[in-house]
């Protein structure tokens, strides 16, 4: 395609002159021959208008402080006047104009990528109006700058990372795109533009990981789940980034880097990886009994989840809403998941991990390209300073939760995860979330663990992606558009028009302008005391907590905790180490530590010295909520994998109704043969067996059928992938179908059942309350009582 030019009508050496530094004194003054004169003339009228900073008396004073002014700014006299050249209007091949239909715009015009200022406010990286660029946030008028000042540490941290990148390895973890949904107009409480009215759609991308783990390690190891959720907002991106667990291990920033150093492998030989079950761990945490809440959760169920779409997600710190009267309240975030609070057991996640380390990753892709859209509510709880300061414990420690007996949770809203990334480098891999960023409407509170974490994320990401402007990967990328006078750095994407990159202005017109009181603007929190290194008495007590949660688990769930102490502190090979722990144990519950030191075979040691002395008085002594079992789901057995085994001489009348029951039902049915293909019944047609019994282990499955066919059962029944198949799903308490001769594959498999299961289903034939009785067992997914029979007899 041929180039479109303007020519130019003057002569060489006035189009030479056109291109100089030097004006005329007054280029209004004379009538413009020529278009950059007459550009020249309207950028002179146009700084005219600000003939000097009318703003500087509100920088000073405290009713600037509360109330910044919208920034001074004129209407440019024509597009032309903010431009950086007069030559703009000259297209070629690279610089013209919008990517053609189907055309990669990557490689194509960098019309996509160019950012103007003109009549625009000042925004942060994240698309947040930015209420004050004159000053950092500070205690007072005199006071010490706060370390929460996220705006003035982003500005500054661009500016020192404008020339020198860094990059190192991010955690594993799965992503998905979908939408989040509010319930109700919740003004009242906050300005976050998510929750401004009921129906309000704000797009998202959401994404779980493990967290000890390399970006190579396995799905279903113990572990912390991270939850994190980027809100594209129309007022900037919020990312609440959390876990799948409400508390956390420490209690103050400073402590982080040795957590994690102590939970990663050990430095000498680089093991073990993606695991806790190891000396350094231990050795940490039982020198930090404020750990001991977390420890709980970590060894429960919580750690080993069924799903990403079936674990719970939180915030982990107290957070604040702010409304447009400046009004505040605390708030924790919970996320529910619809389909149930489900986890596998350990025996299984050890062999999952095995067979499909991908397990939970392959888990969510698949759901959504089968339309099965993962979907959790948002609840909030909401609680004033004046009730925190009356509860037994400190919101603003994240060892601690606040039990939803004391406030419950409020849904407001739902978000559905709907469409898989195109590409997981570019969009999983690099989304980029950060708990700083923010948009007015939520707020940060005094945890000294969040104040860390709000610049951690951005030291991280400026090194893992290779330099400040992370923010321009188009995962990050706002839906608001950024306008500031942030320049270079590596990986700079957009090219900004115009020759103004500072603020105040007039050769811009004074854009971008600070938004004001339409601005982000931070909670006037009045400063607290003396700058001291310490923490508040409330966060000495370390213990009662962890009562709480484990006298609310279930006798299946308390067994668990017990086994993941006994399995993780078998693997420290230092002795002592371990009677530290089961000592910090017995101020939990002399029945679990008494239960753990047992499995280990030592003494019970005397319990640990509390650094709390004073007398504290629990507002709750037991919480449904805390167990997994308080929330089977509301979905039935949709998206459920069903292992349906089969062989030559299967009653294939009695598998297709089986398999089209369960498919109604919202199930996956997978047909399971000796080999792949075809596999004659027992009418002498053909059954597709789509996996085998050594491709896709029965572990893989959360139920398992076997239907009539004599044949069928008698090479079943010698088929010792078969009956292992069903020995590990009876072992992992799953749901097991067993029909007509089908029956003899459960006898053959030599099980030790329980006299009463309501979860192992038999029946002469197929028919329809057999089926139900099937569905029902399903829906309840494990029985736990079948671990008793695997148990040590004393």
């Amino acid at each position: 395609m041929a180039s479109k030019r303007k020519t130019a009508s003057s002569a060489p050496a006035e189009a030479s002159a056109a291109r100089s530094d030097s004006g005329p004194a007054d280029p209004g003054s004379r009538t413009p021959l020529r278009e950059v004169d007459s550009i020249a003339a309207q950028v002179n009228a146009w700084s005219s208008q600000r003939p000097y900073n009318t703003q500087k008396a509100a920088e000073h004073g405290r009713e600037g402080a509360i109330t910044p002014p919208e920034g001074e700014h004129a209407q440019a006299p024509s597009t032309a006047a903010g431009g950086s050249t007069t030559s703009e209007a000259n297209i070629t091949d690279k610089s013209g104009l919008a990517a053609a239909p189907g055309q990669d715009a990557t490689t194509g015009p960098l019309s996509r990528v160019r950012n103007d200022a003109m009549a625009q406010r000042l925004t942060t990286n994240q698309g947040v109006p930015v209420a004050d660029n004159q000053n950092s946030l500070k205690a007072g008028l005199r006071g010490p700058a706060l370390l929460k000042d996220f705006i003035l540490r982003e500005k500054i941290t661009h500016f020192d990372h404008e020339r020198i990148p860094e990059r190192i390895v991010h955690a594993r973890g799965s992503g998905a795109h979908g939408y989040f949904e509010a319930y109700e107009d919740l003004s009242e409480l906050t300005r976050a533009a998510p929750f401004q009215q009921a129906g309000k759609i704000t797009p998202v991308f959401a994404r779980f990981s493990t967290v000890a783990g390399e970006r190579g390690s396995k799905d279903t190891a113990r572990d912390v789940r991270g939850f994190a959720v980027k809100f594209y907002t129309d007022e900037g991106n919020w990312d609440l980034v959390g876990n799948n667990m409400p508390v956390f291990f420490i209690q103050d920033a400073m402590k982080f880097p040795d957590l994690v150093h102590g939970v990663k492998p050990e430095p000498h030989h680089g093991m073990p990886q993606a695991a806790s079950a190891h000396d350094t761990f231990w050795d940490f945490v039982s020198l930090m009994p404020e750990s001991t809440h977390m420890l709980l959760w970590q060894m429960s169920d919580r750690a080993i989840p069924r799903s990403y779409r079936m674990m719970q997600g939180f915030g982990v710190h107290t957070f604040r809403l702010v409304n447009a009267q400046g009004q505040s309240v605390f708030c924790k975030f919970h996320w529910t998941p619809k389909l149930g609070t489900h986890s596998l057991v350990w025996d299984e996640a050890v062999k999952i991990s095995g067979a499909d380390p991908d397990f939970h990753r392959r888990d969510l892709w698949e759901a959504i390209e089968a339309g099965e859209y993962p979907e959790y509510e948002l609840g909030i709880q909401v609680f004033t300073e004046e009730q925190a300061d009356r509860f037994s414990f400190d919101v603003l420690d994240s060892t601690k939760l606040v039990p939803e007996e004391l406030v419950p949770v409020q849904a407001i809203g739902r978000m559905v995860l709907n469409r898989n990334p195109d590409n997981f480098f570019a969009e999983t891999e690099q989304a980029a979330f950060c708990a700083a960023h923010v948009i007015p409407g939520i707020d940060f509170s005094n945890d000294p663990l969040l104040a860390g974490r709000i610049h951690s994320y951005v030291d991280t990401q400026i090194s893992r992606l290779g330099g400040p402007n992370f923010h321009e990967i188009p995962i990050n990328a706002p839906v608001a558009s950024v306008h500031n006078n942030q320049r270079d750095g590596m990986h700079r994407q957009a090219v900004h028009r115009g020759r103004v990159s500072y603020e105040p202005n007039s050769l811009g017109g004074g854009c971008p302008f600070q938004a004001g009181g339409a601005g982000f603007t931070s909670f006037a929190e009045p400063p607290a005391g003396d700058e001291v290194r310490a923490k508040p008495e409330k966060f000495a007590e370390h213990f009662a907590q962890a009562t709480l949660f484990y006298n609310s688990q279930t006798p299946a769930e308390q067994r668990h905790i017990a086994d993941g102490f006994r399995f993780e502190l078998s693997k420290v090979t230092v002795p002592a180490i371990r009677t530290r722990v089961v000592s910090m144990l017995r101020n939990v519950s002399d029945a679990l530590a008494e239960t753990v030191a047992a499995g280990l075979g030592m003494p019970l040691p005397d319990a640990m010295p509390r650094a709390f002395e004073g007398k504290l008085k629990e507002e709750v002594k037991q919480s449904s909520a805390l167990s997994l079992m308080a929330r089977p789901g509301e979905r039935g057995i949709r998206s459920r994998k069903v292992a349906l085994l089969i062989a030559a001489g299967s009653r294939k009348a009695e598998v297709d109704a089986l398999a089209a029951a369960l498919v109604a039902e919202g199930a996956v049915v997978r047909l399971l043969g000796p080999h792949v293909g075809e596999i004659i019944s027992e009418e002498g047609s053909y059954l597709d067996a789509d996996a085998s019994l050594e491709n896709e282990p029965g572990v893989l499955f959360d139920a398992l059928a076997v239907t009539s066919g004599k044949p069928s059962a008698l090479t079943l029944s010698a088929d010792v992938r078969a009956l292992e198949h069903v020995r590990d799903a009876y072992r992992h308490g799953k749901p097991l179908l067993f029909v007509g001769e089908g029956r003899q594959v459960f006898k053959s498999a030599g099980i030790d059942h329980l006299a009463k299961d309501p979860l192992l289903v038999q029946g002469a034939t197929l028919d329809g309350p057999i089926i139900r009785s099937f569905v029902k067992a399903m829906a309840a997914h494990r029985n736990p009582e079948r671990e008793l029979l695997m148990q040590p007899q004393k």
